[in-house]
């Protein structure tokens, strides 16, 4: 027992944990680095990890020089660009752990929103991260405490505060001044803080009394040439997570262009199942091929293409899923699959498992280079066309159709492209386009082939009479659609059945509707316009301008373009391309093969199965009817 200068009695125990206490905050910091901190103190949570437990650098050995990165005095700026599953938000918590423990500062850290999102990542990841982090249980005390400086959206611990908000809080981002700021998935933040502006201006303008300040950016990538992470990511060193090849041994990054794979296809439930049969890696240097095994045990590095950029303190870093430790390469290509040429599920697996941007590739191709792919067909079918679809498009006073042939892996025809002059509600038109779907349409050998659906536009002003004529050709594969684009709308789904009214709105039957995901349905038109060579998802044109395929119908092919307003992609007619007639009819054509959902091994050999007809030659001749594309030029 001692007395202290006021003359109370202290236990000598109670006295040294006193001064043990006081002591501590004054000890030099250990000389770590982040991943050398993360190995030797972090501790992954059950809840958010399917491996919990000591972290281990050494199972994700890509992201040690990111981390380290963060503990470079020259570095001020850090961009990581990457997919999902990689453990770029266990890299984030690392350096956060480690700045908390190590080196205190005030910390931002940046979600796309407060709530729901920073919400849900303080009390998931963060407060779990403390809480199984002894190092770091020690230092932030806990929410429920009565310590006013910890809450949801703040920690305060020696030497600091961690703030926890989202992009869309102006208040928050333009008060706090920070040492360290994290972005996280800067790609899905808004464009503005309410209306001050650009968030990540805001918060960087909180570093400027640091001059060791640490800004962090890392995020999956969206769409080329609006992603936030793309233009940070080029303004730093550009390095990319590289394998050795076993043949060459040059390094080069693993994507998705460089992987080849086979698989099978069954139907299963009504719905398409794929089964991966074959992958291997082909070095975009030697070209010699490697199984994934070979690959996965292959040395590999970081290999910057900007290294200039380290001298201004930004580096920047991109990975992918193929080079997760979790994620299995059939994997990926199975999700690829499965988004069956949607381009919304598309762009989704390129950004969050290949890690790629996404590029609307809308303007690369122009009339003149449409009309320059044309060929001459041998016969009316060309070899290699399975499958027939119509597409048709309904005028005040017109009915516009399309003939499409449709071959394995999506590669396609057009056959003819027509226009019927006569009002929608007018018998005579429609009985002509019975001729067009009712024919036969023949191959070189003989053998032919007749529509198998056909899909007509039932809006504008004649939408019931679209709907009776429909009906009445049900037992032809004919059916009414309703273009809607909405986003996320799918491009086909199961058909609806609704009521034909007539002029005093009784209800005199009904019949199918099909609703078209339009905008879908566009992008995938323009997407295989870019395939340059035949093949899977080539689209070919005959030379011959009596089938329909002239300057006009490029015109309307191409009369479209993707645009991005008012947050929000859609697609917009070009100035100088009013009609758009071409797109529209294409677009359903292919509607209306998607929505057969065809087994095209199955068709293949059925056709070879049949017996030619004895053809007898003669030259296609365009349907007077159709002379009417050129009258109306002047009219249009």
């Amino acid at each position: 027992m001692i007395r202290n200068q006021t003359g109370t009695v202290m236990d000598l125990d109670n006295l040294l944990k006193t001064i043990s206490r006081a002591v501590i905050n004054f000890r030099p910091p250990e000389q770590l680095t982040v991943a050398q901190w993360a190995d030797k103190y972090r501790w992954l949570s059950s809840e958010n990890s399917a491996e919990s437990g000591r972290w281990k650098t050494s199972r994700t050995p890509y992201l040690e020089e990111i981390m380290n990165a963060f503990t470079d005095p020259k570095v001020h700026r850090l961009a990581v660009a990457a997919s999902s599953q990689v453990g770029k938000t266990e890299l984030e918590l690392n350096m956060l752990g480690y700045a908390i423990d190590i080196d205190p500062g005030p910390i931002m850290f940046v979600m796309p929103n407060t709530k729901p999102v920073a919400e849900e990542f303080s009390k998931r990841r963060v407060s779990a991260m403390i809480r199984d982090t002894p190092r770091l249980r020690k230092k932030v005390a806990d929410v429920k405490s009565r310590n006013g400086n910890n809450t949801i959206f703040t920690k305060a611990y020696p030497g600091g505060m961690l703030t926890i908000t989202g992009a869309n809080s102006p208040s928050n981002l333009a008060s706090t001044p920070c040492r360290y700021v994290f972005g996280d998935e800067r790609d899905r933040w808004p464009k503005s803080a309410g209306t001050e502006g650009d968030p990540w201006g805001l918060v960087e303008a909180r570093t400027t009394t640091f001059y060791n300040y640490k800004m962090v950016e890392v995020s999956t990538p969206t769409i080329k040439g609006y992603s936030a992470i793309e233009d940070s990511f080029n303004t730093g060193t550009q390095e990319y997570w590289c394998t050795a090849c076993p043949h060459c041994h040059d390094y080069s990054f693993v994507e998705f262009e460089n992987i080849n794979f086979e698989y099978t296809t069954d139907i299963k439930n009504g719905k398409k199942q794929f089964k991966i049969t074959k992958i291997e890696y082909i070095c975009p240097v030697c070209g010699c091929i490697s199984t994934e095994s070979e690959i996965r045990k292959q040395p590999k590095k970081w290999i910057a293409k900007n290294p200039e950029a380290y001298k201004k303190g930004v580096r920047s870093f991109w990975i992918n899923g193929f080079s997760s430790p979790w994620t299995q390469w059939e994997k990926l290509i199975l999700q690829f699959l499965d988004a069956d040429g949607d381009p919304d599920k598309i762009k989704t697996v390129f950004n969050t498992k290949f890690g790629k941007l996404w590029e609307h590739r809308t303007g690369s191709v122009d009339e003149e280079a449409l009309l320059a792919r044309r060929e001459e067909y041998d016969a009316e079918l060309p070899k290699g066309v399975l499958c027939l679809t119509c597409g048709v498009d309904t005028q005040n006073n017109r009915l516009e159709y399309e003939v499409v042939g449709y071959g394995r892996h999506k590669e396609n025809w057009g056959i003819e492209k027509g226009i019927l002059m006569g009002k929608p509600d007018d018998d005579a038109v429609w009985k002509r386009l019975d001729v067009v779907i009712d024919r036969v349409w023949r191959f070189k050998d003989g053998k032919g082939l007749k529509i198998s659906a056909t899909f007509v536009d039932s809006g504008g002003d004649y939408t019931q009479e679209v709907y009776a004529q429909c009906k009445k050709r049900f037992y032809k594969q004919v059916f009414a659609i309703k273009g809607a684009n909405r986003e996320g709308t799918p491009y086909t789904s199961f058909p609806k059945q609704v009521n034909i009214l007539d002029e005093e709105k009784n209800i005199i039957g009904k019949t199918w509707l099909y609703y078209l995901g339009v905008d879908a349905g566009k992008e995938k038109i323009m997407s295989g316009l870019e395939v340059q060579q035949p093949g899977p998802r080539y689209s070919h044109f005959p030379l011959d301008e009596d089938r329909g395929y002239d300057y006009n119908f490029a015109k309307g092919l191409l009369s479209e373009q993707l645009i991005y307003r008012n947050g929000r992609w859609r697609w917009e007619k070009i100035p100088g391309h009013e009609r758009n007639e071409a797109l529209d009819c294409r677009n359903y054509a292919n509607a209306a093969f998607k929505a057969l959902n065809l087994k095209m091994e199955e068709l293949e050999r059925k056709l070879r199965e049949i017996t030619p007809e004895v053809k007898t030659e003669r030259k296609i001749k365009r349907q007077p009817q159709r002379r009417a594309s050129s009258l109306m030029e002047d009219e249009w």
